[in-house]
This record gives structure tokens, C-alpha cells and sequence, in this order.
């Protein structure tokens, strides 16, 4: 099955915004991608105008990405905290459905990095906190024409929503047309015992899917079995983008989240290159 190849804009640069979008998505163009996934950090930080003006110039499929920093929570938190999350959600999928991207995705449930214990009946009572915090969501990207992707995380950038069959219970009865899950390998690899299993347990269910090597940097020559992946991926009719997921160390804020403390690669390039060449051999 062909799919496009894509890449996230975080391999070279955070935040993105206005005034880095253009320049980026043609470096992203010539570098022969299809596609290109979008972060949206923080509201305001990108406009409908210039970013379609961006993609209508390089023929780049977009995809956006949100970013849960600190104090965006949908469970456990303050009321306060919910609405505001929901808010930057809602930002989102307002400028994907301006743009004309069909997906938003992110683990929105939690702050990336925030973990605690919690007992079986803890567990399922946030996940029911959950559904009913991200209702309202789902049904305005809906309405937008955008589906939201889930992304479970490893454990130790969330404790809520880690493999597949948790982010299935935990969307239990919301999941649809408008809501589906967005798998990322480098979070397969640590969490799933299998994952071209754990992409078929997603089955329909999965929306959009992330790939990087085992180390977060280039896919191919890792301990990743693509072949199975790409397989599972046939099995399920998995028709979406495989979007290139790594990051730059030249921030320091989404260097310490990410935890990437040594260069993954001679240069950025150089790992998007390697990347992308390796996924097209796949096709063959």
C-alpha cells in the first residue's frame, strides 16, 4: 500500500511560528517529502493565512500536532485547568480545519511528564473524567471535519495512556469518525511487546502514525522489525502517513521533554534524508 512519507518540523526548530513556517515547509519540499506534521505550541503561534499561503506553495500534506505542556490537563486537575485545555484543543483543530489538514494529534489527556500511581479503581474513574473532558472536543473538531488522534505515551512521560489496549478502554464508547488513536513507534517499542500486534489491536481505530528509529532518531537500521510493522499496517488498512517524529537538541525546552541529550545524527538533514530514503525502500 503507498503512503505518503511525511516529517514533523520539530527535527529542526520549536516553537514554529509565522515567521519560521515558510522557510521550513520549502526546506521540507526539497528534501522530498509528502507531507509534513505541524506543531501548534502554543495559540496564536501560527496563522491560517500564512500557513496555507506555505502549503499551497510546496503541495505539503499538513497534519497538526498539539504539545501538552505543563498545566494542560483533562483529568485530575481544576476546572480552570480543563477549560483552558480545552480552549488550546479547540485552537487546534480550528487551524487544521483552516488549512484543510484532516488530523490533530497529541496524547490529550495529561501534561507530558506528568506521572502518579493510581489503583485500578483510580484508573477507571480518570478515564471516565477523561471521556467526558474530551466529549466537547471531539464533537466541535467534528463538526470542524477533523478527526483527533490519541497518542499513548511511554511510562515515563505519562502514567494515564501507554499502549494500545489502554487507550482503547480509556475512549471507550467516544471513539468514531471524529476520534481515533495516533501510534508512535519509539512509544510502541517501550511499551508493547509487539508492535505490529499492538497496530492491529488498534485496527480501524487508527488514525495516524509516527515513525522514528528505536534511539528517536532515523527509522531504519534499528532494532524496530518494519517489515512486520508495515505488514500490520497492510493488515488493518492503514492508508495514512508515515510522519517522521524526532527532535531538535538545540532547544533546550523540547530537548529536556523529549530527553534527547546526544545528537541523533551528524545533522538534522542528515536524519531526515536518512529517514526518508529508508521508508521509501520499504515500498519495494
Amino acid at each position: 500500500m503507498s503512503r505518503e512519507i511525511g516529517i514533523n518540523t520539530w527535527v529542526w526548530a520549536s516553537p514554529l511560528t509565522d515567521e519560521t513556517v515558510t522557510d521550513l515547509l520549502h526546506h521540507v519540499a526539497a528534501l522530498g517529502f509528502d507531507a509534513v506534521e505541524l506543531p501548534l505550541e502554543a495559540s496564536g503561534d501560527l496563522s491560517p493565512e500564512v500557513v496555507g499561503a506555505a502549503l499551497e506553495a510546496t503541495g505539503l500534506t499538513p497534519y497538526v500536532v498539539g504539545a501538552m505542556a505543563p498545566g494542560r490537563d483533562l483529568v485530575m486537575t481544576d476546572h480552570e485547568s480543563v477549560a483552558a485545555t480545552q480552549q488550546y484543543l479547540g485552537a487546534c483543530t480550528a487551524l487544521a480545519s483552516s488549512i484543510g489538514a484532516g488530523a490533530v494529534c497529541g496524547p490529550f489527556y495529561a501534561a507530558t511528564g506528568r506521572v502518579w500511581r493510581m489503583t485500578e479503581d483510580e484508573r477507571a474513574a480518570a478515564y471516565v473524567e477523561l471521556r467526558e473532558s474530551l466529549a466537547p472536543v471531539v464533537e466541535r473538531a467534528g463538526e470542524q471535519g477533523v478527526s483527533i488522534g490519541i497518542e499513548p505515551l511511554n511510562r515515563y512521560e505519562t502514567s494515564l495512556v501507554n499502549t494500545v489496549d489502554q487507550a482503547l478502554t480509556a475512549l471507550d464508547g467516544l471513539l468514531g469518525p471524529a476520534l481515533g488513536l495516533a501510534l508512535d513507534t519509539y512509544h510502541l517499542n517501550i511499551e508493547e511487546r509487539s508492535s505490529a500486534d499492538a497496530v492491529r489491536l488498534a485496527g480501524a481505530h487508527l488514525l495516524h502514525l509516527q515513525v522514528c528509529g528505536s534511539d528517536r532518531g532515523a527509522p531504519g537500521g534499528d532494532q524496530t522489525d518494519w517489515r512486520a510493522l508495515i505488514a500490520a499496517l497492510d493488515e488493518v488498512g492503514y492508508a495514512g502517513p508515515l510522519n517522521i517524529e524526532s527532535f531538535t537538541a538545540d532547544n533546550a525546552s523540547i530537548a529536556t521533554a523529549a530527553s534527547i541529550w546526544r545528537p541523533l545524527a551528524p545533522t538534522q538533514d542528515d536524519l531526515a534524508r536518512d529517514g526518508l530514503a529508508f521508508l521509501r525502500s520499504l515500498a519495494h
